[in-house]
């Protein structure tokens, strides 16, 4: 860095600590080491300067300061997105929302909650729960994901085929623009005047704001919940299985599949009594009435064995339940024990396209010789297959990131889209020509003008500029033409 670059640096940072405290403010490389990725590491980048206000008035001052001096910013929640949403740049601030971690007001009566950008999602059904009520999007990491960054992305999680992504359970927001400025979206009643700029800023991955405040809907906690757990000897037989639950009128709370791999991994690390010589897995959770549920799995039990499970069992408590879905949540982080690296992809098909769809990965994954585990929200066909490799193998992330670019173009041209709920960050970027015409990209940039004009905030992610969808689409003419 040269000194004058190294003369502003500290001048800039002395100027943020007059905002926040001191310490607050994070200057040394080997201090603003965890921050410069988030949960997909093979995306790596430092930031200028880190800095974790405590109130909104410290993040209006701090972005006045950084829109007066044209320093771009970049939100920061707990790290756990997957698509390098979060990614520092050496010119940009790291904007952390960490501290900004308080449950505002719990309202039983209207069941929602207000709450700070850095509470994390299960801490809101933590203290929803004395109410009887609960929040709906659970993403796996929702032990430590903050809401903000759900907001960000557009979170899932198990149960969002029933419940809704993170978009269907906010109601109003509260932001401060590139300026400093306050603004609200969205509203606690059911409906607003004007545009629906609530959904316009879930997922918009911090390119139009800071969100400082969220006000979500809660539900009543289900008198019962049970899971349906059905075995397969192949793939294809589950993708149809998934297909036939909901072709007869159940809408089960979530409906998830793990492949071979996927089940011994998890088995190993969670003890979920999962079935090892199986080539599929599917778990069906349904809640409710008591009546209603048992009704429910009845039904789900004697359609699995129709169509060709191998064994089914359904959980008989809620410890057995929570156990099923522990190895489920740890999917993860568990196939880390099979495989030094792994490349997590997202991408959304109609659901009657998963048995093709599995069976092109897995005909892809012969090609790049390359193993691929997948674990997936069934149920409304979010695909996430990891494919595994080893980075210490020259070449081999590199063939990765190109096998998981060829899934998002598949899931595209079976009618589906390149993401579900991890965003599309800097990792998705190559793939948004195979969604968008230059003409609808061209929208998504006028809107990101309208809120930001000077493209300050987390620049880079999310819209690739029309420079980079001509190099994708001349690289696309010519691999087709060499295949």
């Amino acid at each position: 860095m040269s000194s004058a670059r190294q003369r502003s640096k500290a001048e800039l940072a002395r100027r943020l600590r007059e905002i926040v405290a001191p310490e607050h403010v994070i200057e040394d490389a080997e201090t603003q080491r965890p921050y410069e990725c988030d949960g997909l590491p093979i995306y790596r980048e430092m930031p200028l300067l880190v800095v974790l206000p405590e109130t909104v008035e410290q993040v209006q001052d701090i972005m006045r300061l950084c829109h007066r001096k044209s320093v771009p910013v970049i939100a920061r929640g707990a790290g756990t997105g997957l698509s390098a949403g979060a990614l520092p740049s050496p010119a940009a601030v790291v904007l952390s929302l960490a501290k900004l971690n308080r449950i505002l007001k719990i309202d039983p009566l209207a069941r929602t909650a207000r709450v700070q950008p850095g509470v994390r999602n299960l801490a809101i059904s933590e203290a929803a729960a004395e109410h009887g009520l609960f929040y709906g999007p659970d993403p796996s990491s929702q032990i430590a994901c903050s809401i903000g960054g759900n907001v960000a992305e557009n979170s899932g999680g198990v149960h969002c085929l029933k419940y809704g992504l993170t978009v269907h359970n906010v109601l109003r927001a509260e932001l401060v623009d590139v300026s400093g400025e306050r603004f609200i979206v969205g509203s606690e009643g059911l409906d607003a005047a004007g545009f629906d700029l609530m959904a316009l800023v879930t997922g918009s991955e911090g390119m139009l704001g800071m969100v400082t405040e969220i006000t979500v809907k809660l539900l009543p906690t289900p008198e019962v919940a049970q899971v349906v757990m059905a075995a397969f000897d192949s793939v294809k037989l589950a993708g149809d299985a998934v297909g036939a639950v909901i072709a007869a009128g159940i809408i089960p709370a979530g409906l998830e599949m793990m492949d071979g791999h996927a089940i011994r991994a998890a088995e190993d690390f969670a003890h979920a009594g999962y079935p090892t010589d199986a080539s599929a897995l599917l778990l069906c959770e349904v809640d409710g009435a008591a009546e209603e549920v048992a009704e429910h799995c009845a039904l789900v039990e004697r359609l699995f064995r129709e169509l060709g499970a191998v064994s089914t069992r359904t959980s008989r408590s809620e410890a057995e339940r929570a156990l099923l879905w522990k190895g489920r949540k740890s999917a993860f982080p568990a196939v880390g024990r099979i495989s030094p690296d792994y490349y997590c992809m997202d991408g959304t098909i109609p659901r009657g396209k998963l048995a093709h769809v599995l069976g092109e990965i897995d005909r892809m994954a012969a090609e790049y010789r390359l193993r691929v585990a997948n674990v997936f929200h069934a149920g409304d066909g979010n695909l996430h297959p990891l494919i595994l490799f080893d980075a210490n193998v020259p070449g081999d992330f590199e063939k990765a990131e190109e096998f998981g670019g060829r899934i998002l173009e598949l899931c595209v041209a079976v009618g589906g889209c390149i993401t579900g709920e991890h965003g599309v960050g800097v990792e998705k970027l190559r793939q948004m020509p195979a969604q968008f015409t230059s003409s609808e990209l061209e929208q998504f940039h006028a809107v990101k003008r309208a809120f930001d004009p000077a493209g300050t905030l987390n620049p880079g992610k999310g819209i690739p500029s029309l420079r980079q969808c001509q190099e994708y689409r001349t690289l696309e003419l010519a691999r087709v033409s060499s295949g």
